[in-house]
């Protein structure tokens, strides 16, 4: 049996979506067993885990007889199994998206990748709701109810619809601004070096590529 990294990075990061992309989707590829896995947040806020545990840190997180496919975990430890969550904001994120004219794709792209729909999301950094806004965020953009799925969709697409328009539409950019921050993209002069943001930005392209295809089944 294979043993899972002992860390996960990025989850000090914005958002939960990157951790959940790697260890469920991971451990359901084929060759992967499933195992009694444990866990332990270091002291920079990152998650470890292992299912073969060799300090005391680590501490039991869920049983080998759980399915991995359908249940999220946020705020440490509150369960969200209902895969309608999926479509249940799909009238808001249209309405915002529309009115800020901001791609519906995209929109859910990113929602998918930083909270996987989750409402309540909390990332270890304090980044908060569907579309994870940092306080500083939400003050912002006038968010003060964080966890209102309508408030959030709405300070997060007047976030982007900002970072696009700061980054002279270039999509990339200002989704790695999105996640890193304007002054990382201003100072390296492009995405950051770092391995979050750039697995971010692909995951969010990729996510939205989903939803352009989806969006054109339905049209034919």
């Amino acid at each position: 049996m294979p043993v899972l990294p002992s860390s996960v990075a990025g989850m000090q990061g914005l958002g939960i979506g990157r951790f959940w992309f790697l260890l469920v989707f991971g451990l359901v590829l084929p060759g992967w067993s499933r195992a009694d896995i444990y866990v332990y947040r270091d002291a920079r806020g990152v998650l470890h885990f292992s299912n073969a545990p060799a300090e005391p840190r680590y501490r039991f997180y869920r049983s080998e007889k759980e399915t991995w496919r359908a249940v999220r975990w946020t705020s440490w430890g509150r369960r969200y199994a209902d895969p309608s969550r999926y479509k249940a904001y799909e009238p808001i994120v249209r309405d915002v998206a529309e009115r800020h004219q901001v791609d519906v794709a995209l929109v859910k792209a990113v929602i998918r990748a930083e909270s996987d729909f989750v409402p309540d999301a909390v990332s270890p950094k304090g980044a908060l709701g569907l579309m994870q806004l940092m306080p500083s965020t939400a003050r912002r953009h006038g968010v003060f109810r964080v966890f209102d799925p309508h408030q959030n969709i709405e300070g997060g697409v007047r976030h982007l619809r900002y970072l696009l328009d700061r980054f002279n539409g270039n999509l990339r950019l200002a989704l790695a601004a999105y996640n890193a921050g304007e002054a990382a993209v201003d100072r390296h002069g492009g995405i950051p070096p770092y391995p979050e943001t750039i697995d971010y930005v692909a995951r969010v392209m990729m996510f939205r590529d989903r939803y352009l295809r989806d969006q054109y089944a339905q049209r034919n």
